[in-house]
């Protein structure tokens, strides 16, 4: 398959139609103004923040027309649940950008958008043993006395519960989608990583493909999805024209965090891709929770923050991200199961450390967010 094609045409489709949706965010006011209450802005000026549009339609319109022209075998039942469930995300981050919605409802809605991708049997059935072998969730709800619910006919047809196994996945693609919106604050940032991580999947998925079939639907979206982050990035590198708003971070979250399952249920490497997010984010949760502070509520003091406080440039920040990425990307593709455990453990511990220093250096009033 020439996946290329995919990536290309996606990035054609979003590079043409972000100027239009800049347009139609300027006329309407879908704008993030600077004087907004919102500790983590950094602009000086007002932005159209309607990216979610532009990368939804270019994902969409190339999945249709690329299932129309290789025929049915991409219209796989996942991917249909992960596209309703990207367009209710995508919805809910237009109403965010024009009206600042409630955390807690966009909260909802990500339940909402992992229920529909759950319900489309998108589970984490198996895991692989970091240590060899494979651990079954389904055996572990069988030894704890947890059946299997019954078939029932959902959103695709008869679907039977794996009670863990779609627990799993439900929090995963719910952690995966906060942790990228939560990178989304330097211009450019969050679209690079998509592009990296995306790829990176597509690659995953592409070299399973001689002995598993099912992985060509996974392959194609994720070089499609790539190529649309990569067409909407040359408006939002900076200086941005555009935002990816909420609903553009989150629909790269929810397709990562999707497709991640789908390959081969390779969680340890979307880890490892994503592991400065995700680190981030779980921070970011302790360090508002220890403060008395709800966990979804923004703060100024995300990775990016930090860095730009030491006096880094948004180029400079923004280009750091895209190297650890793809220093990461590259790792979670060449090394074997055993080695990216490691590498999550390690790398997770550095982060961490760094994310804690450069937190005391603040309150001890060395450096300056």
């Amino acid at each position: 398959m020439a996946f290329i094609d995919l990536f290309l045409f996606a990035g054609l489709v979003s590079f043409v139609i972000t100027p239009i949706i800049i347009l139609f965010a300027k006329k309407f006011k879908f704008l993030d103004f600077p004087w907004r209450i919102h500790p983590a802005i950094l602009h000086k000026s007002p932005i159209p923040r309607a990216g979610g549009l532009a990368t939804f339609f270019a994902v969409i319109s190339s999945y249709v027309i690329f299932s129309l022209i290789w025929g049915p075998k991409l219209l796989d039942k996942h991917i249909i649940g992960i596209l309703l469930a990207a367009f209710v995300i995508v919805i809910v981050g237009v109403l965010d950008d024009k009206y600042d919605l409630n955390p807690y409802l966009r909260l909802l809605t990500n339940v909402l958008a992992a229920g529909i991708i759950v319900g489309f049997g998108v589970g984490i059935t198996w895991f692989t043993n970091p240590f060899g072998g494979q651990v079954r969730l389904d055996n572990i709800i069988y030894h704890f006395n947890f059946p299997e619910l019954l078939p029932f006919g959902f959103f695709a047809g008869p679907h039977s519960i794996v009670l863990l196994a779609d627990i799993f996945a439900f929090i995963w693609v719910i952690w995966v989608m906060n942790s990228l919106n939560w990178s989304s604050g330097v211009d450019g940032q969050l679209p690079g990583i998509a592009v990296i991580g995306l790829i990176a999947l597509g690659f995953a998925s592409s070299r399973l493909l001689g002995v598993d079939g099912s992985q060509l639907a996974p392959a194609v979206l994720a070089f499609i999805a790539a190529g649309a982050y990569f067409g909407f990035l040359f408006w939002s590198f900076y200086p941005q024209k555009i935002m990816p708003g909420y609903g553009g971070a989150a629909l790269a979250g929810l397709i990562i965090a999707s497709l991640s399952i789908l390959s081969g249920a390779k969680l340890l490497t979307t880890g490892l891709l994503l592991i400065v997010p995700i680190i981030d984010g779980i921070w970011a949760v302790i360090r508002r929770i220890l403060r008395g502070r709800s966990p979804v509520w923004g703060d100024k003091e995300h990775l990016h923050h930090q860095l730009l406080s030491l006096g880094w440039s948004k180029r400079q920040v923004v280009l750091f991200y895209y190297l650890v990425s793809i220093v990461f990307a590259f790792l979670a593709l060449n090394l074997s199961r055993q080695e990216r455990f490691f590498a999550i453990f390690l790398g997770a511990v550095v982060i961490l450390a760094f994310l804690i220093t450069l937190a005391r250096l603040r309150k001890s009033k060395l450096i300056h967010v």
